[in-house]
């Protein structure tokens, strides 16, 4: 990913990513021979975070941002803004201290402790141990939670709420397995086209409805969510991605 692209993926600016690497939150990442940057879903997650965290209050780097910004405008017009700004604000604002005082209150916080605590659970379903597409799922979902705004983090746990069912977990744990064994195989491999079927088949409606509905219109590409894990993917994984991409689309 380019940094315009990390930056639409996590919801804030490319001006917000280099004042991260500034302050020396957000690693810089490897560049390529041409000097740009190219993130990968580690990125994305990290800067996620950060912003998450950001949000529980402002910091003095976060302030002095600010300021910058506003520099040569008129400070009556400065202050009505910000004083708009608040108001609107002042709802998130409680809700987001209550979401503060519940992490403060636990006994073991951790990295991934400030995504909401009904994404935490589906988490922890879903989390296989030893399984190594289950973790990259497991990231790419943390990333959705904590890059969504509140009512995008609601819509995305009720389509989801359908695979938490012991059934629906059961299918997803053997999925996972599959996914796994054929990590070092390659793209025409005779496994990938079943995996793929039962993949499509284990996903809601509702859900697959979603993930079709936010791929690019030209059907040359497969869209960021799709090209964010594609990345972390071996060729074979991918394929099997491609290919229920395609049944989704025929379903749908």
């Amino acid at each position: 990913m380019r940094i315009g692209e990390l930056a639409a993926l996590v919801g804030v600016s490319t001006r917000t990513v280099r004042h991260y690497h500034h302050l020396g939150l957000l690693p810089e990442p490897v560049r390529l021979a041409n000097g740009y940057r190219e993130y990968r879903l580690r990125d994305a997650i990290v800067l996620a975070r950060v912003r998450r965290l950001a949000e529980l209050g402002l910091s003095l780097d976060e302030i002095r941002d600010v300021l910058a910004d506003d520099q040569g405008r008129e400070l009556r017009e400065v202050l009505m803004e910000l004083d708009a700004d608040l108001a609107g604000q002042q709802e998130s604002i409680g809700a987001r201290r209550a979401r503060l005082a519940t992490l403060l209150a636990r006994d073991d916080l951790d990295a991934d402790s400030t995504v909401s605590p009904d994404m935490a659970a589906v988490l922890r379903d879903l989390h296989t141990a030893g399984s190594r597409f289950a973790e990259v799922d497991r990231d790419f979902l943390a990333l959705m939670d904590t890059a969504a705004d509140p009512d995008d983090r609601k819509a995305v746990l009720g389509l989801m709420r359908p695979l938490t069912e012991p059934a629906a977990l059961a299918r997803s744990h053997a999925l996972y397995a599959r996914l796994d064994e054929i990590a070092e195989a390659t793209p025409g491999d005779p496994r990938v086209p079943a995996l793929a079927a039962d993949l499509a088949a284990h996903l809601p409606d509702d859900l697959a409805a979603a993930m079709i509905e936010h791929l690019p219109a030209d059907g040359d590409s497969m869209g960021a969510w799709l090209e964010t894990l594609d990345d972390e993917m071996t060729p074979a994984q991918a394929e099997v991605f491609r290919q229920v991409v395609r049944i989704l689309a025929g379903r749908t």
